[in-house]
């Protein structure tokens, strides 16, 4: 959770007791957060029925570039 924490100062986001809150603006220019829960990994299922478990860094840093886009999408760009 070090880590976590070290993003959030990084980046300046804001966090409350169970998630990492990633404020960006959308292709309109309205403000919006992206809420991701405090854990380890998040899994990501895919239609073609496999998952796969990502770091929440790597999650936080690919939601932080791509805001915009799904998660797996995001995930997909910044590997």
């Amino acid at each position: 959770m070090e880590e976590i924490n070290e993003l959030i100062k990084r980046y300046g986001l804001e966090e409350d007791p169970e998630h990492v809150i990633i404020p960006f603006t959308d292709k309109n220019g309205h403000i919006k957060r992206c809420y991701l829960l405090k854990r380890k990994f998040i899994r990501i299922l895919y239609p073609e029925g496999h998952h796969v478990d990502y770091p929440i860094a790597d999650v936080i840093e690919a939601t932080i570039r791509y805001p915009e886009l799904p998660l797996s999408e995001a995930l997909y760009l910044f590997h």
